[in-house]
């Protein structure tokens, strides 16, 4: 309430004392100059300022003093403030009085409860320290009286308890004694019983004492009984150690009885590992019965139980019994286990291998991974137990050269679908047509084609998956996180087969008189399309697939999928380019047969187109219609207006016009070979083996380039009549009104046929060429 009214109504903050305008800013930045320089020198503020450090403890005004005097503290408020702000002076302590009140009574009502819990809480804990005061000087009364009733006791007792301490020494002495000269009458018991055991523990007990005491001749004669019923029962316990009619437990209790006996460890060791042999062999010659050809065999995951619940559990039995009862003979008795295990496991190995070695030509793995499962899981315990001998690694070994083989056999698998697809393509193109019903067109065989790979790469790659299933226990192998999934998987079955199928797709490519020549066109452009859709979206996802499903951890370097897409993309344009120069080397073969069978000087007037250039114009239509099934159209030049309306007009130009015009005649001063050579110089060069592109009008265009081509070289060496140039002149202007709509320039097929006409006027003696409008009229009646 002080502070608050100090706050209020202080002297510093009333008007009168309160500076305003500019000149009151002056000190303050005085003040804080000071206190800056105050904070460095470490002064306190009033010695920075030139005054006292704090408020004067004696003034009477000061509302938080000690000599607070409200009258002279009213007094200096009527003097020194007017009236509206002793009015806010008032209402603001009234305020605070108020405030302050209500704290206080809150604060009283909130621990009113506590200080009366505390109360009774310290009442209750004066009356509960009395009484426990009363009781522990009872408690120290009765201990006192407890200690000194006990050592009265002590003392009466004294004699007694040695007296009864040396006659309990005496009684257990009666007793080894009793025990001593009973015990060859109860070794000779135990024996007759067969309780071998309960013999040997009898013998260990007497046999340091009898040691001791052998002077005397009372103990000589009972170590001299003991010792040949010992030798007896030594005797009895080989006997029934050689005959090993008993299991492996029961041959290791006989060893670990001979040894308590004293018999040499060396000895024993060689006879347990030879009776051990025994029983092993027999299991391993069970095992390979099982593989003779007489009964048939089991199935792999019954003969890996077989093997697994009978040599490798025997030999489990006999290495952690070995290594029980000859753990005394050190680093040499381990080797020879080792040895042991190493010879006995290879023969084991061998026989499950025999037996995988018949599973490589199934195709189920579950089955196949199942019982390499149980088989390497079977092994761990004696890995363990053997860790010098190796098995683990031996079984790992296996299981990866096993999974190594199944990739093999699915890639061959893999290869034997794709060739299986093509069979049947091959059959379906080569089916006789039942009229009135269509068989399976190009692009329904494609997608046949591409749905069966893809379904086996699928299967593939699903029946691999189980070597590394999370259920298998050789999964977490090495091998299986790294290897088996980038080199195996990824690079040996995925892109060897797509390498593969690319490199069966470019046999098609040799030579006509070998493979390629038998290979139906339409083969060939399937591939090609089946190629081309692998480069754009198959390759990648079929090897990211192959990438979600195995989680490749081996930092080995695999194929990048730009190299394969750009080996199947090559591998699609030789087939194309050799579908090209197949269909082209087809259509050759009716121009060059029908160049050079027919007799050019004595043929009649042409009155008709021949009819093996309207076959070339239906195979060019109908292999336009068979690569439009699997291409796009593809670009073409710009075509002028009257293309189909060309006539003859244009073997006639004013730049063929001397070709077969009078200055053909004997009698002209120019040459014509020479106008010939000189027309080729300034005419566009047409390569006829240009590349092809992906598209209908760039094969279209690479066929009939070749095509013409050939009837054009097939003119060259022929010589013509009149009617013969005519005929030509006919047949060329019948494959220019049909042949331009295929190629992507128009203007290809004029100058081809221009040349074809210009050559055979070239070989003509008498050079008069048909007028134009008679060839349109043959041409249209054609």
């Amino acid at each position: 309430m002080a502070a608050a009214a100090t706050a209020g109504s202080s002297p510093g903050s009333g008007p009168g004392d309160s500076p305003e305008g500019p000149e009151a800013e002056a000190p303050e930045r005085r003040r804080k100059a000071h206190g800056m320089l105050k904070l460095y020198y470490g002064l306190s503020e009033g010695e920075a300022a030139g005054r006292p450090a704090g408020p004067d403890p004696l003034d009477p005004t000061d509302l938080n003093g000690a000599h607070f005097d409200p009258e002279v503290y009213l007094d200096k408020l009527r003097r020194e403030c007017p009236l509206a702000q002793l009015m806010d002076s008032e209402t603001d302590m009234v305020r605070q009085i108020r405030a302050l009140d209500s704290d206080m009574q809150t604060l009283v009502y909130e621990n009113y409860n506590k200080f009366i819990s505390a109360t009774d809480t310290i009442r209750k804990m004066k009356n509960d320290f009395r009484k426990m005061e009363d009781e522990m000087d009872r408690l120290a009364t009765n201990m006192a009286v407890i200690t000194d009733f006990s050592a009265r006791i002590s003392a009466t007792l004294q004699d007694r308890h040695e007296r009864i301490t040396k006659l309990a020494g005496v009684h257990a002495l009666l007793r080894k004694l009793q025990f001593l000269f009973e015990l060859p009458s109860r070794l000779t018991k135990c024996v007759e019983l067969g309780a071998y055991g309960q013999a040997v523990r009898y013998q260990g007990r007497a046999q340091a004492v009898l040691q001791q005491y052998q002077h005397l001749p009372s103990f000589r004669a009972i170590q001299d009984d003991c010792q040949v019923i010992t030798a007896r029962l030594a005797q009895q316990l080989r006997q029934r150690f050689r005959e090993g009619g008993s299991g492996a437990p029961e041959q290791a209790e006989c060893v670990e009885l001979l040894l308590a006996l004293g018999e040499p460890a060396e000895e024993l060791c060689e006879e347990f590992l030879a009776h051990a042999r025994g029983r092993l062999e027999e299991e391993l010659r069970s095992l390979e019965a099982e593989l003779g050809p007489s009964p048939p065999a089991p199935d792999v995951l019954e003969f890996t139980d077989h093997g697994g619940s009978g040599f490798v559990g025997g030999l489990c039995q006999v290495a952690a019994a070995y290594q029980e009862l000859f753990a005394a003979q050190g680093p040499a008795g381990a080797e020879k286990l080792a040895a042991f295990t190493r010879e006995l496991g290879s023969r084991y190995f061998a026989l499950v291998e025999r037996r995988l070695a018949q599973e490589q030509g199934g195709g189920d793995n579950s089955l196949l991974v199942r019982a390499l499962d149980r088989f390497h899981r079977r092994l761990r315990a004696p890995g363990a137990l053997l860790a010098a001998a190796g098995l683990t690694d031996a079984a790992t070994e296996i299981v990866e050269r096993v999974a190594r083989e199944r990739l093999g056999h699915h890639l061959q698998g893999l290869r034997a679908a794709f060739l299986g697809c093509l069979t049947d393509v091959r059959q379906a193109l080569a089916a006789p047509r039942v009229a009135g019903k269509e068989g399976p067109g190009l692009a329904e065989l494609l997608a046949n084609v591409a749905s069966s790979i893809l379904s086996h790469i699928k299967a593939s790659l699903a029946a691999v998956h189980l070597f590394t299933a999370k259920e298998v226990s050789f999964s977490n192998k090495p091998y299986f996180r790294g290897e088996f999934c980038s080199q195996g998987v990824r690079e040996g079955l995925i892109v060897g087969f797509i390498r593969s199928m690319c490199q069966t797709a470019q046999s098609f490519c040799d030579s006509p008189g070998e493979k390629g020549g038998a290979t139906p066109p339409a083969l060939l452009l399937l591939l090609s399309r089946l190629c081309l859709d692998y480069e754009t979206a198959t390759i990648s996802y079929i090897l990211t697939l192959t990438d979600e499903q195995f989680l490749v951890q081996d930092q080995s370097p695999v194929t990048p999928v730009s190299t394969l897409c750009a080996e199947a993309r090559e591998t699609a344009r030789r087939l194309l380019t050799h579908y090209v120069k197949v269909q082209g080397l087809v259509i050759s073969q009716m121009l060059r047969k029908s160049v050079e069978t027919r007799d050019w000087l004595s043929t009649l007037e042409p009155r008709n187109v021949r009819a093996v250039m309207k076959r070339v114009v239906e195979d060019t239509t109908a292999i336009d219609v068979q690569v439009g099934l699997l291409y796009e159209e593809g670009v073409r030049k710009a075509q002028s207006s009257d293309s189909s309306k060309r006539t003859f007009s244009v073997y006639s130009s004013s730049r063929q016009q001397g070709r077969y015009a009078p200055s053909y005649t004997p009698s002209a001063p120019m040459d014509t070979n020479l106008l010939s050579n000189i027309q080729k110089l300034f005419s566009e060069r047409i390569d006829v083996f240009s590349p092809v592109e992906f598209n209908k009008v760039s094969v279209l265009t690479g066929i009939i380039k070749i095509s013409l081509k050939t009837l054009l070289e097939c003119v060259r060496l022929r010589t013509f009549g009149r009617f013969g140039l005519q005929q030509v002149q006919v047949d060329c202007h019948f494959l220019q009104l049909y042949l331009w709509r295929f190629v992507a320039d128009e203007e290809l097929v004029h100058l081809l046929l221009d040349e074809v006409v210009a050559s055979a006027a070239l070989r003509c003696p008498d050079p008069v060429p048909m007028e134009p409008s008679v060839v349109e009229v043959i041409c249209e009646r054609g």
